[in-house]
């Protein structure tokens, strides 16, 4: 029996955040892809996460909010490293960063709330992708940068899940090597 959802999920790729362009999705696209993003399993509806958005010349503002970062974690960065923090956000039309946030208050383990946060990042690239867009989702150096974590406003209780790129794939990405089932399954006996 066919069934598209799951013909999606079997051949969904991820696309290198260096092989998007123009076009990203429009605001109507957009709005679809993050209230799917929204729509994840979420304990005692806490909402441990949340969405910061990137288009347009906010793109470049952050380069530099990111080369100024490096600069000063990394004095040694090169101009050339330097150069390519500053683009590091051109590289896609649209980067959606997915903010996990821990209500510490609350009886739901901690684990449980982050885990909702990366469901809600593996939501953000499948509904991106399943409206025809190349997605990718990156968490390299300033996910974890001091520096990049003030720039975005984060509470003590917040930390970056992953930056979302998307835009159009410039060409089909490759098929990867998968784990074969029987690598990665077993079954509890008593």
């Amino acid at each position: 029996m066919s069934n598209p959802t799951i013909e999606h999920l079997l051949t969904r790729r991820s696309v290198s955040a260096n092989a998007l362009s123009d076009p990203g999705p429009d605001r109507s696209a957009l709005e679809q892809i993050l209230t799917a993003a929204a729509r994840v399993p979420d304990h005692k509806k806490l909402v441990p996460w949340r969405f910061i958005l990137f288009q347009g010349d906010a793109r470049e503002a952050f380069g530099r909010v990111l080369a100024e970062a490096c600069q000063a974690e990394e004095p040694e960065a090169s101009a050339f490293r330097l150069e390519m923090e500053a683009k590091r956000f051109m590289r896609a039309p649209v980067v959606v960063a997915v903010i996990s946030r821990v209500i510490k208050s609350s009886p739901i383990p901690e684990w449980e709330q982050v885990l909702s946060a990366g469901a809600a990042c593996q939501n953000l690239i499948v509904a991106a992708s399943a409206l025809g867009f190349g997605a990718n989702w990156i968490t390299e150096w300033y996910a974890f940068s001091e520096r990049v974590r003030t720039a975005l406003g984060l509470s003590d209780e917040e930390r970056v899940a992953g930056f979302i790129y998307i835009g159009t794939a410039k060409e089909k990405p490759d098929e990867r090597p998968r784990p074969a089932l029987e690598e990665i399954v077993s079954a509890w006996r008593p």
